[in-house]
């Protein structure tokens, strides 16, 4: 109908355009305005556009769409299912198909902000010369970036593609530890471009510097990881921004308005973010005196089932959002710390970062010392619950939980176990097997890929 509606407005335009054409194939030469080729962007202008575009799509790949950051704390502990979607329900219960759409929505955002860095980089390599050190060092970022998300939560078996000179350039099936290689690689090619000193060079630089730490921490090498990450500033973030105008802050709009997602509560032995009452991660329940003054007055989650629970950090559909902190530097330093047998160290560490005040601080105000766990294995599970509660809900958690079970030697059991959905009738089953994610069925149509599971194993 809506089509209907505008073609009968752009009838008499198009009337008008027809009458003054001097013949009549001339209407059909037209542009399309949605289609960009390759020598639209051949200019230093169209290699810059381009650049911008990865970083929008890098919005969409993260905070500005139902991303990793929120599949991947559904899978996890950090939320709970709130509505009556199949897919979301299997991502939640730990029961994931390669056919789910939502899985599918996730993965093509993050590989089309990685594409378009790819593009970024070679267009200003070729008409931008002179373009500051910082801006293709920023692309190289988007790529390491996107793809240690995918290599925290996909299965091993992930494919990176490309498109080159217009056509499409296959991947195959690449392990876990080749895919941190790549990022790895991307991560230390931007490091080499960034020289100066300003503002941008220096948020370029550290956002590189605490993605290469977190690639070498999920490879296991913990004294890197901490080299990598000296120097950033523990104030540093690298946001996300939302308006309206442009996409919402999806935590708002999935958790807050649409009320789709609640927060995880220790269902199925997690982390109980919901009643922490923890300042770093603060929440309401929908309907009381804190959620109405946010604007969240229904009391139920959107399947009706039971009370909501909502995240106080991102109360409005404009919160900007940081997915690379200085916070994540100095928690990479203190496992390192805690990797070379110095337990007072990274206590130290961990400590700074809960202070009020001060160039090591987090900036949260009420948060008191820790003591010693008292055994290292203690110690370990003090470490993973101040990483869930500092990085809260920007795409560590599955990847801390894999690590867990593969570097740790933890169980599976550190995912959700038991009754998933306990205690709601409407919902009813056991939590899955499932650590990773499977590659999306849409992948199928990779000539690398097709009539065979791009899944080389399921493992952590």
């Amino acid at each position: 109908m809506l089509r209907y509606i505008t073609a009968r407005r752009l009838l008499p335009l198009a009337a008008l355009a027809f009458a003054g054409c001097t013949s009549t194939g001339e209407i059909l030469s037209v542009t399309d305005p949605d289609i960009i080729n390759p020598t639209d962007v051949q200019s230093a202008a169209g290699a810059n556009a381009v650049r911008l575009g990865a970083l929008a799509r890098l919005n969409v790949a993260t905070s500005g769409g139902e991303s990793l950051f929120l599949l991947g704390g559904l899978f996890a502990d950090e939320w709970l299912n709130g509505d009556s979607f199949i897919a979301r329900q299997e991502i939640d219960q730990r029961v994931v198909t390669s056919e789910n759409n939502f899985l599918r929505d996730a993965n093509y955002a993050l590989h089309r902000a990685r594409v378009g860095a790819i593009q970024a980089v070679d267009l200003l390599k070729q008409f931008a010369p002179t373009a500051p050190g910082w801006q293709p060092a920023e692309m190289y970022f988007v790529q390491a970036y996107t793809e240690v998300l995918l290599a925290e939560h996909l299965c091993s078996g992930i494919v990176f593609s490309d498109v080159v000179h217009g056509e499409d350039n296959y991947g195959s099936p690449m392990s876990t530890t080749d895919a941190l290689n790549r990022a790895l690689a991307h991560a230390d090619s931007g490091l080499r471009l960034v020289t100066g000193t300003t503002a941008d060079d220096n948020r370029v630089k550290y956002a590189l510097q605490v993605t290469k730490g977190r690639i070498l921490l999920d490879l296991g090498q913990y004294a890197a990881a901490a080299a990598a990450v000296t120097g950033v500033p523990t104030n540093f973030q690298y946001v996300m921004r939302h308006s309206q105008a442009t996409n919402d802050n999806q935590f708002w709009a999935f958790n807050n308005n649409a009320r789709r997602y609640t927060l995880g509560n220790g269902d199925g032995g997690g982390i109980n973010f919901a009643a922490a009452a923890d300042p770093r991660l603060p929440s309401c329940v929908g309907g009381d005196a804190a959620c109405r003054a946010i604007g969240v007055t229904s009391a139920t989650r959107d399947d009706l089932g039971r009370p909501i629970t909502v995240q106080m950090l991102w109360t409005t559909r404009d919160a900007s959002v940081a997915i690379v902190s200085g916070v994540e530097a100095r928690l990479i330093e203190a496992e390192a710390q805690l990797q070379g047998n110095n337990a007072s160290g990274a206590l130290a560490t961990l400590n700074a970062l809960r202070a009020p005040t001060g160039a090591g601080s987090g900036g949260v105000a009420g948060l008191q010392p820790l003591t010693d766990a008292g055994s290292a294995a203690a110690r370990v599970d003090q470490l993973f619950r101040e990483r869930a509660l500092w990085l809260f809900g920007t795409g560590h958690r599955t990847g801390d939980l894999r690590r867990l079970i593969r570097q740790y030697g933890r169980p599976a059991t550190v995912f959700p176990t038991g009754t998933w959905q306990a205690g709601l009738g409407v919902k009813s089953g056991n939590y899955g097997t499932d650590v990773t994610l499977p590659i999306p069925q849409a992948e199928q149509n990779n000539p690398n890929v097709a009539g065979k599971s791009a899944c080389l194993d399921r493992n952590a």
